[in-house]
């Protein structure tokens, strides 16, 4: 074998091993932060359930948070149930449903898969909350919501987050504003009947004081974004309604 064969021979086994040394420290990276990012995603997920029902510290027009340091005692002081939905109205009491990726579910009905519905029940000065994730598409790409209703599907509280939307357009769906705009609107139309609710431009209630026509007010130039979102409440949120007839049986 010739100097320039051994030489390239060297070359790419030297590659080869610093492929494999290079994989290995990533894969030792991802493993390390593992925890870290899981711990990231309790927090995150906890928080947004609280939020839903009322648990935050919001001043009198910013969104925010129950503190990282405090959110875990939050959560127990406030969740006192954490149920798994199937079939419909079948609830088994699972302390890690926060945990359930909505978006694999989606997928996993897609496939005839049985989907799973978490849906977690908090107390708070007398008052039960019942809190569903659900998740749709936006303008640009996912947007997702946790929403407190009472047995009655009358909306409690609600927050709205987003993967891609336009700022200062679709993007505020996370602002206070919105949000809070959801809170008293009746899931059900006047007959009982499951309607969800629509992002409109010409319902003629800026001040969102009618809590019984189904339907809040648009953001300005958002209007796929709040398509999104309304279609993403009556998709998801229809999923629960078996579960909370039972509750009013």
């Amino acid at each position: 074998m010739s100097n320039k064969t051994d030489s390239n021979v060297y070359t790419v086994l030297f590659a080869i091993g610093m492929v494999v040394v290079v994989g290995a420290l990533l894969a030792f990276v991802a493993s390390s932060l593992r925890p870290k990012i899981d711990e990231n995603k309790r927090i995150e997920k906890q928080q947004n359930i609280l939020y839903a029902m009322g648990v935050n510290e919001n001043d009198e027009s910013s969104a925010v948070f129950v503190a990282d340091a405090i959110v875990g005692d939050e959560f127990k002081k406030y969740i006192t149930k954490q149920l798994v939905i199937t079939e419909g109205t079948k609830a088994v009491e699972d302390d890690q449903a926060y945990l359930i990726d909505v978006k694999k579910e989606q997928s996993n009905a897609k496939e005839g898969i049985e989907r799973r519905l978490p849906l977690f029940i908090g107390e708070k000065e007398g008052k039960t909350y019942y809190v569903a994730p659900i998740r749709g598409k936006g303008l640009w790409d996912a947007v997702w919501a946790y929403v407190a209703m009472d047995d009655n599907m009358v909306v409690q509280g609600a927050y709205f987050d987003h993967k891609g939307e336009t700022a200062g357009l679709g993007a505020n769906i996370k602002e206070r504003f919105f949000m809070d705009d959801f809170i008293g609107e009746n899931l059900k139309d006047a007959s009982g009947n499951f309607a969800g609710i629509a992002i409109s431009k010409s319902n003629g209630d800026p001040l969102n004081n009618d809590k019984t026509d189904n339907e809040v007010d648009a953001i300005a130039g958002a209007t796929i974004t709040g398509d999104g979102v309304a279609a993403m409440i009556k998709s998801e949120l229809k999923l629960y309604v078996p579960y909370f007839n039972t509750l009013n049986n």
